[in-house]
C-alpha cells in the first residue's frame, strides 16, 4: 500500500505569516511532518494540531489542541501530552522556520486521524506544559494564533 500523504497551507489573519506543511505516513509508522513557515518573528513559536478544521472565524475556530485521550498538555517527547502537541518551530533572523519531525500520535488514517483538523502556529513559545503559568497544562501558554490551515489529503504525484 502506498504511503498516505496530506498537506496544510498556512495563512494568518494579516497574510504576513504563510507556509506549507506536508505529512507522510507509511503504514502504521510515525507521521513525517516537513515544511516551511515564513513571516515569523525570530525565535520559538508553538506548533500544534488543533481539533477542528474550521476557519470560519479565522484561526480561533480551530478549537483546542487535538487531544483524543483527554490528557494534559506536554512536550512531543512526553508520555502525557495532547496528540496535537508538536512543540515549537524556530524561526531564524530571516523569519523562516523549517519544520522537520516525526510523530506517532498524529496518524493520517483511523479513528484518531488528523485529516480535516488544523495546524496552528502561535505567536509565542510553547512552554511544553512546564512553565508554571495557568495555561501551561492546557495550551503551553503559546499566545495568539498567527497562522493556521486545514489538513487535507494530497493528490498522488
Amino acid at each position: 500500500m502506498a504511503p498516505l500523504k496530506a498537506i496544510c497551507v498556512l495563512a494568518g489573519p494579516s497574510d504576513s505569516v504563510t507556509g506549507v506543511i506536508s505529512f507522510v505516513q507509511d503504514g502504521a509508522g510515525p507521521t513525517i511532518v516537513e515544511g516551511t513557515v515564513k513571516g515569523l518573528n525570530p525565535g520559538k513559536h508553538g506548533f500544534h494540531v488543533h481539533a477542528l478544521g474550521d476557519t470560519t472565524n479565522g484561526c480561533m475556530s480551530t478549537g483546542p489542541h487535538f487531544n483524543p485521550k483527554g490528557l494534559e498538555h506536554g512536550a512531543p517527547e512526553d508520555e502525557v501530552r495532547h496528540a496535537g502537541d508538536l512543540g515549537n518551530v524556530i524561526a531564524g533572523e530571516d523569519g523562516i522556520a523549517k519544520v522537520s519531525l516525526k510523530d506517532a500520535h498524529i496518524p493520517l488514517g483511523g479513528p484518531n486521524s488528523i485529516i480535516g483538523r488544523a495546524v496552528v502556529v502561535h505567536a509565542d513559545p510553547d512552554d511544553l506544559g512546564k512553565g508554571g503559568h495557568e495555561l501551561s497544562k492546557s495550551t503551553g501558554n503559546a499566545g495568539a494564533r498567527i497562522a493556521c490551515g486545514i489538513i487535507g489529503f494530497q493528490a498522488s504525484a
